[in-house]
Protein backbone atom coordinates (compact mmCIF):
# COMPACT_ATOMS: atom_id res chain seq x y z
CA UNK A 1 0.00 0.00 0.00
CA UNK A 2 1.51 3.39 -1.05
CA UNK A 3 2.41 5.97 1.70
CA UNK A 4 2.51 5.84 5.42
CA UNK A 5 1.69 2.19 6.14
CA UNK A 6 -0.16 2.90 9.51
CA UNK A 7 -0.82 6.52 10.06
CA UNK A 8 -3.53 7.65 12.73
CA UNK A 9 -6.51 9.64 11.94
CA UNK A 10 -8.86 12.02 14.22
CA UNK A 11 -12.05 13.58 13.00
CA UNK A 12 -14.08 16.20 14.19
CA UNK A 13 -16.77 14.99 16.91
CA UNK A 14 -17.43 11.47 18.07
CA UNK A 15 -16.38 8.15 16.43
CA UNK A 16 -18.63 5.24 17.30
CA UNK A 17 -17.27 1.81 16.47
CA UNK A 18 -19.43 -0.94 16.59
CA UNK A 19 -18.02 -4.33 16.74
CA UNK A 20 -14.87 -2.70 18.23
CA UNK A 21 -13.62 -6.38 19.93
CA UNK A 22 -13.54 -8.13 16.29
CA UNK A 23 -10.66 -7.78 14.37
CA UNK A 24 -11.73 -4.79 11.92
CA UNK A 25 -12.57 -2.99 14.92
CA UNK A 26 -9.61 -3.19 16.77
CA UNK A 27 -7.13 -2.58 13.47
CA UNK A 28 -10.34 0.97 13.52
CA UNK A 29 -9.31 1.65 17.01
CA UNK A 30 -5.64 1.33 17.25
CA UNK A 31 -5.23 3.90 13.71
CA UNK A 32 -7.63 6.57 15.59
CA UNK A 33 -7.34 9.10 17.67
CA UNK A 34 -9.91 11.72 19.75
CA UNK A 35 -13.05 10.86 20.79
CA UNK A 36 -13.27 7.62 20.16
CA UNK A 37 -16.36 5.42 21.55
CA UNK A 38 -15.67 1.99 21.45
CA UNK A 39 -18.51 -0.30 21.18
CA UNK A 40 -19.26 -4.32 21.63
CA UNK A 41 -21.86 -6.69 21.38
CA UNK A 42 -22.24 -5.73 25.20
CA UNK A 43 -22.66 -1.73 24.45
CA UNK A 44 -24.42 -2.20 21.38
CA UNK A 45 -26.80 -5.69 20.77
CA UNK A 46 -27.80 -5.02 17.19
CA UNK A 47 -30.54 -8.17 17.75
CA UNK A 48 -32.39 -5.04 20.13
CA UNK A 49 -32.88 -2.34 17.79
CA UNK A 50 -34.37 0.03 21.26
CA UNK A 51 -31.71 -0.39 22.54
CA UNK A 52 -29.63 0.07 20.03
CA UNK A 53 -31.44 3.60 18.81
CA UNK A 54 -31.34 5.15 22.67
CA UNK A 55 -27.65 4.21 22.66
CA UNK A 56 -27.01 6.46 19.32
CA UNK A 57 -29.24 8.78 20.09
CA UNK A 58 -27.50 9.49 23.40
CA UNK A 59 -23.67 9.13 22.34
CA UNK A 60 -24.72 12.00 19.31
CA UNK A 61 -21.61 10.86 16.96
CA UNK A 62 -20.37 12.29 14.17
CA UNK A 63 -19.41 9.14 12.45
CA UNK A 64 -20.63 5.73 13.28
CA UNK A 65 -18.49 2.91 11.45
CA UNK A 66 -20.65 -0.39 11.86
CA UNK A 67 -18.06 -3.53 11.81
CA UNK A 68 -20.49 -5.79 13.56
CA UNK A 69 -22.30 -8.32 11.72
CA UNK A 70 -23.60 -12.09 11.87
CA UNK A 71 -20.47 -13.62 9.96
CA UNK A 72 -21.55 -17.17 10.67
CA UNK A 73 -21.77 -18.57 6.84
CA UNK A 74 -22.98 -22.20 7.03
CA UNK A 75 -25.28 -21.13 10.62
CA UNK A 76 -26.93 -18.57 9.01
CA UNK A 77 -28.81 -21.16 6.65
CA UNK A 78 -30.32 -22.17 9.52
CA UNK A 79 -31.02 -19.12 11.50
CA UNK A 80 -31.65 -16.86 8.88
CA UNK A 81 -33.95 -14.47 11.37
CA UNK A 82 -30.96 -13.88 13.16
CA UNK A 83 -28.75 -13.45 10.09
CA UNK A 84 -31.24 -10.40 8.86
CA UNK A 85 -32.19 -8.91 12.59
CA UNK A 86 -27.83 -8.25 12.79
CA UNK A 87 -27.20 -7.81 9.04
CA UNK A 88 -30.03 -6.38 7.44
CA UNK A 89 -32.29 -4.87 9.90
CA UNK A 90 -29.89 -2.64 12.64
CA UNK A 91 -27.82 -1.61 9.85
CA UNK A 92 -31.57 -0.18 8.68
CA UNK A 93 -31.57 1.21 12.55
CA UNK A 94 -28.43 2.99 11.67
CA UNK A 95 -29.53 4.42 8.45
CA UNK A 96 -33.02 6.13 10.05
CA UNK A 97 -30.59 7.13 13.13
CA UNK A 98 -27.98 8.71 10.75
CA UNK A 99 -30.84 10.96 8.34
CA UNK A 100 -32.29 11.54 11.18
CA UNK A 101 -29.72 12.86 13.41
CA UNK A 102 -27.16 13.84 10.52
CA UNK A 103 -23.70 11.75 11.57
CA UNK A 104 -21.72 9.94 8.34
CA UNK A 105 -22.54 6.16 8.66
CA UNK A 106 -19.70 3.46 7.52
CA UNK A 107 -20.87 0.25 6.89
CA UNK A 108 -18.91 -3.20 5.83
CA UNK A 109 -20.42 -5.45 3.63
CA UNK A 110 -18.99 -9.00 1.61
CA UNK A 111 -17.83 -10.09 -1.87
CA UNK A 112 -20.47 -12.81 -0.84
CA UNK A 113 -23.10 -10.57 -2.31
CA UNK A 114 -21.81 -12.16 -5.81
CA UNK A 115 -21.53 -15.82 -6.50
CA UNK A 116 -25.02 -16.17 -9.07
CA UNK A 117 -22.88 -15.73 -11.70
CA UNK A 118 -21.21 -18.97 -12.45
CA UNK A 119 -19.34 -18.22 -14.99
CA UNK A 120 -17.67 -15.01 -13.58
CA UNK A 121 -14.28 -14.51 -14.32
CA UNK A 122 -13.15 -10.92 -13.93
CA UNK A 123 -13.41 -9.25 -11.03
CA UNK A 124 -16.47 -7.33 -10.26
CA UNK A 125 -16.70 -3.68 -9.57
CA UNK A 126 -19.15 -1.39 -7.88
CA UNK A 127 -21.62 -1.04 -10.73
CA UNK A 128 -21.72 -4.86 -11.21
CA UNK A 129 -25.60 -6.49 -10.44
CA UNK A 130 -25.18 -8.50 -7.19
CA UNK A 131 -26.47 -12.13 -6.33
CA UNK A 132 -25.78 -13.67 -3.49
CA UNK A 133 -26.08 -17.40 -3.24
CA UNK A 134 -26.28 -17.52 0.96
CA UNK A 135 -28.51 -16.31 2.99
CA UNK A 136 -25.55 -14.57 4.82
CA UNK A 137 -25.04 -13.16 1.31
CA UNK A 138 -28.67 -12.20 0.87
CA UNK A 139 -28.91 -10.46 4.08
CA UNK A 140 -25.69 -9.02 4.17
CA UNK A 141 -26.94 -7.25 0.78
CA UNK A 142 -30.15 -6.12 2.05
CA UNK A 143 -28.54 -4.11 4.86
CA UNK A 144 -26.27 -2.22 2.13
CA UNK A 145 -29.32 -1.53 0.23
CA UNK A 146 -31.09 0.13 3.64
CA UNK A 147 -27.72 1.88 4.06
CA UNK A 148 -27.52 3.59 0.83
CA UNK A 149 -31.14 4.30 0.55
CA UNK A 150 -31.98 5.67 3.89
CA UNK A 151 -28.74 7.08 5.13
CA UNK A 152 -27.75 10.63 3.33
CA UNK A 153 -24.35 10.40 4.54
CA UNK A 154 -23.05 7.06 3.99
CA UNK A 155 -20.15 4.88 2.85
CA UNK A 156 -20.53 1.25 2.21
CA UNK A 157 -17.68 -0.74 1.94
CA UNK A 158 -17.18 -4.36 0.61
CA UNK A 159 -14.02 -6.65 1.85
CA UNK A 160 -13.01 -10.17 1.01
CA UNK A 161 -11.10 -13.16 2.71
CA UNK A 162 -10.72 -10.75 5.59
CA UNK A 163 -8.06 -12.13 8.30
CA UNK A 164 -6.91 -9.80 11.22
CA UNK A 165 -5.12 -10.28 14.76
CA UNK A 166 -7.99 -10.79 16.83
CA UNK A 167 -9.42 -13.17 14.32
CA UNK A 168 -13.05 -12.86 13.08
CA UNK A 169 -15.71 -11.60 15.28
CA UNK A 170 -17.56 -13.96 17.69
CA UNK A 171 -15.29 -16.62 15.82
CA UNK A 172 -12.02 -15.77 17.77
CA UNK A 173 -10.08 -17.32 14.93
CA UNK A 174 -9.67 -16.37 11.08
CA UNK A 175 -8.43 -18.35 8.08
CA UNK A 176 -4.70 -17.64 8.67
CA UNK A 177 -4.95 -18.52 12.46
CA UNK A 178 -6.65 -21.80 11.83
CA UNK A 179 -4.51 -23.47 9.21
CA UNK A 180 -1.76 -22.63 11.57
CA UNK A 181 -3.58 -24.52 14.38
CA UNK A 182 -4.16 -27.52 11.99
CA UNK A 183 -0.85 -27.71 11.21
CA UNK A 184 0.67 -27.14 14.47
CA UNK A 185 -1.80 -30.81 15.15
CA UNK A 186 -0.67 -32.55 12.54
CA UNK A 187 -4.08 -32.98 10.90
CA UNK A 188 -4.61 -33.42 7.38
CA UNK A 189 -6.24 -30.30 6.06
CA UNK A 190 -8.37 -30.13 3.05
CA UNK A 191 -8.84 -26.50 1.50
CA UNK A 192 -11.26 -26.12 -1.40
CA UNK A 193 -9.56 -25.51 -5.02
CA UNK A 194 -12.75 -23.77 -7.28
CA UNK A 195 -13.17 -21.38 -5.14
CA UNK A 196 -11.31 -17.77 -6.08
CA UNK A 197 -10.65 -14.91 -4.29
CA UNK A 198 -8.61 -12.16 -2.47
CA UNK A 199 -7.16 -12.51 0.89
CA UNK A 200 -6.93 -8.81 2.62
CA UNK A 201 -5.53 -8.09 5.88
CA UNK A 202 -7.60 -5.93 8.02
CA UNK A 203 -5.13 -3.81 9.20
CA UNK A 204 -5.00 -2.53 5.10
CA UNK A 205 -8.54 -1.95 5.10
CA UNK A 206 -8.89 -0.11 8.62
CA UNK A 207 -6.21 2.27 6.93
CA UNK A 208 -8.20 2.50 3.36
CA UNK A 209 -11.19 3.29 5.28
CA UNK A 210 -9.84 5.54 7.51
CA UNK A 211 -8.26 7.41 4.62
CA UNK A 212 -12.25 7.53 2.76
CA UNK A 213 -13.21 9.04 5.40
CA UNK A 214 -10.47 11.45 5.90
CA UNK A 215 -11.25 12.32 1.69
CA UNK A 216 -14.78 12.90 2.52
CA UNK A 217 -15.60 9.38 -0.29
CA UNK A 218 -19.25 9.10 -0.11
CA UNK A 219 -21.35 5.97 -1.40
CA UNK A 220 -20.29 2.08 -2.24
CA UNK A 221 -16.69 0.85 -2.66
CA UNK A 222 -14.77 -2.22 -3.33
CA UNK A 223 -11.87 -2.64 -1.13
CA UNK A 224 -9.52 -5.31 -0.99
CA UNK A 225 -5.67 -6.52 -1.08
CA UNK A 226 -4.97 -7.03 -4.69
CA UNK A 227 -4.42 -10.07 -7.00
CA UNK A 228 -6.51 -13.23 -6.23
CA UNK A 229 -6.01 -16.57 -5.32
CA UNK A 230 -7.85 -20.21 -4.62
CA UNK A 231 -8.19 -20.65 -1.26
CA UNK A 232 -6.06 -23.87 -1.86
CA UNK A 233 -3.77 -21.14 -2.96
CA UNK A 234 -3.76 -19.40 0.38
CA UNK A 235 -3.43 -21.93 2.40
CA UNK A 236 -0.04 -22.84 0.63
CA UNK A 237 0.75 -19.58 0.69
CA UNK A 238 0.62 -19.59 4.08
CA UNK A 239 2.79 -22.31 5.02
CA UNK A 240 5.23 -21.50 2.21
CA UNK A 241 6.09 -18.23 4.25
CA UNK A 242 5.77 -19.32 7.58
CA UNK A 243 8.04 -22.06 6.87
CA UNK A 244 5.72 -24.83 8.11
CA UNK A 245 5.32 -28.44 6.59
CA UNK A 246 1.23 -29.35 6.26
CA UNK A 247 -0.48 -32.46 5.20
CA UNK A 248 -2.62 -29.95 2.92
CA UNK A 249 -4.11 -31.41 -0.39
CA UNK A 250 -6.95 -29.55 -2.22
CA UNK A 251 -10.78 -30.22 -2.06
CA UNK A 252 -13.92 -29.40 -4.47
CA UNK A 253 -16.78 -27.13 -2.92
CA UNK A 254 -19.01 -30.44 -3.95
CA UNK A 255 -17.03 -32.99 -2.03
CA UNK A 256 -16.37 -30.43 1.20
CA UNK A 257 -20.30 -30.21 1.54
CA UNK A 258 -20.39 -26.75 3.63
CA UNK A 259 -24.25 -26.01 4.33
CA UNK A 260 -24.56 -22.70 2.54
CA UNK A 261 -23.27 -22.13 -1.21
CA UNK A 262 -19.83 -19.83 -1.77
CA UNK A 263 -18.94 -17.38 -4.78
CA UNK A 264 -17.10 -19.53 -7.41
CA UNK A 265 -15.29 -16.51 -7.62
CA UNK A 266 -15.49 -13.10 -5.55
CA UNK A 267 -12.78 -11.05 -6.61
CA UNK A 268 -13.05 -7.34 -5.91
CA UNK A 269 -11.78 -3.98 -7.96
CA UNK A 270 -12.63 -0.67 -7.32
CA UNK A 271 -13.70 1.80 -10.54
CA UNK A 272 -13.03 4.35 -8.26
CA UNK A 273 -10.11 6.72 -8.68
CA UNK A 274 -10.67 8.05 -5.04
CA UNK A 275 -10.55 4.28 -3.52
CA UNK A 276 -7.60 3.01 -2.15
CA UNK A 277 -5.02 1.04 -3.99
CA UNK A 278 -3.97 -1.29 -1.05
CA UNK A 279 -0.96 -3.81 -1.77
CA UNK A 280 -0.96 -7.48 -3.36
CA UNK A 281 -2.47 -9.82 -0.79
CA UNK A 282 0.68 -12.24 -0.72
CA UNK A 283 3.08 -8.71 0.53
CA UNK A 284 0.30 -8.18 3.22
CA UNK A 285 0.21 -11.81 4.05
CA UNK A 286 3.82 -11.94 4.80
CA UNK A 287 4.16 -8.65 6.68
CA UNK A 288 0.98 -10.19 8.37
CA UNK A 289 2.82 -13.77 9.50
CA UNK A 290 6.21 -11.87 10.56
CA UNK A 291 4.47 -9.57 12.97
CA UNK A 292 2.63 -12.21 14.65
CA UNK A 293 5.89 -14.33 15.27
CA UNK A 294 8.03 -11.09 16.65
Amino acid sequence: MAGNPDPRFRFAGKVAVLGSGGQLGRELLGRLEGDVIPLTRRDADLTDPDALSQLIRRLKPGIVINCAAYNFVDKAESEPQTAFTVNAFAPRILALLARQLGFLLVHFSTDYVFGLDAERAIPYRESDAPGPTSVYGTSKLAGEFFVRSLAPEHLVIRTCGLYGRWGAGGKGTNFVETMLRLARENKPIRVVQDQLLTPTAAGDVAVGCLQMIHNGVRGLRHLTNSGQCTWHEFAQAIFEIAGISADLSPIDSASYGAAARRPAYSVLVSEYKDTPRLRPWREALTVYLTERSC
